[in-house]
């Protein structure tokens, strides 16, 4: 089956600096992929080469065998900040996609969409609202909802869940996998929570330290569909797949570690006394400023 994405040996780098080298990468379509990584090791610069943001330096990106140009209604992503327009209710955020992606609808139609995914989302009785008047959570809800409304080929998640907190985290993650199971649409997920991934994903791929950075080896979730949260905690298979990645990303953290030498010149500047009365205090003297006075008091 030919693949709905494939990267072929992409390269991004930035002022003279690699960030990203020799990225290999197939997901086949209703596929659902992790990419798990430290933070700074270019996997939103992935995302954003993925959505056409950014061109790479070298290598290709096909989407449905094209390559990939620029944006397009055909990748859907969901950023960690939300990106909502604060004057709109969560209703016309969401229908802004919808008009520019399907001109030609009814306006019956478009409206029919935005109720269709925020009911999927659980926020219709927040329709009216705007997002100043919405929990972290229920505005990521709205990101989600506005991405899938324009039916994309694939869904780019660049660490929706990372500024959370962790209950509303975990009730978003099941969400998240509710959808995917209903609708089956590719997803690749981005994000710097091997557990997130590993309960998510059919595969999840770890993302080696940069600069020049690339994928490691992929490790796949044979886990059961539906997963439970708690049931796979207990899970062995679980815990041997999260070991794998985790000792992974640990090593190259290791390898990263280096020993810094610096030859430190303190400052030629003698420290006051804070003790002597205040009117007697001068400004901190250099050593080659210091002297010995006497003085008379009256």
């Amino acid at each position: 089956m030919e693949p709905l994405l494939h990267l072929d040996h992409v390269s991004k780098s930035f002022g003279g600096q690699c960030v990203l080298k020799d990225i290999c990468l197939s997901i086949q379509p209703g596929e659902f992929v992790a990419i798990v990584g430290y933070s700074g090791t270019g996997k939103t610069t992935l995302i954003n080469l993925i959505a056409g943001l950014i061109a790479p330096d070298s290598g290709t990106i096909l989407l449905n065998g094209k390559p990939v140009r620029g944006p397009g209604p055909d990748r859907g992503i969901v950023f960690q900040n939300y990106s909502l327009l604060p004057w709109m209710t969560v209703f016309e955020n969401v229908m802004l996609a919808v008009d520019q992606v399907f001109p030609g609808w009814s306006p019956a139609k478009k409206a029919e969409q935005v109720e269709k995914y925020l009911g999927m989302v659980k926020l219709a009785p927040a329709r009216d609202k705007r997002p100043g008047e919405l929990s972290g959570g229920m505005r990521q809800r709205v990101s989600v909802a506005r991405a899938l409304s324009t039916e994309p080929g694939i869904l780019l998640l660049d660490e929706p869940l990372g500024a959370l907190d962790a209950l509303t985290r975990a009730t978003l993650q099941e969400e998240i996998l509710s959808i995917w199971e209903r609708d089956k649409r590719t997803v690749l997920l981005i994000t710097n929570d091997t557990d997130e991934g590993i309960l998510l994903a059919d595969r999840i791929i770890p993302l080696s330290m940069g600069p020049g950075a690339t994928l490691g080896p992929e490790v796949p979730v044979p886990l059961a569909r539906p997963r439970d949260r708690k049931s796979v905690n207990h899970d062995p298979g679980f815990k041997e797949i999260r070991s794998r990645v985790l000792n992974y990303l640990l090593d190259q953290g290791a390898l990263q570690k280096t020993r810094l030498s610096l030859k430190l010149r303190l400052p030629d500047i003698l420290p006051e006394d804070l003790n002597s009365p205040r009117v007697s205090r001068r400004h901190p003297l250099r050593r080659g400023e210091e002297r010995r006075e006497t003085v008379e008091v009256g």
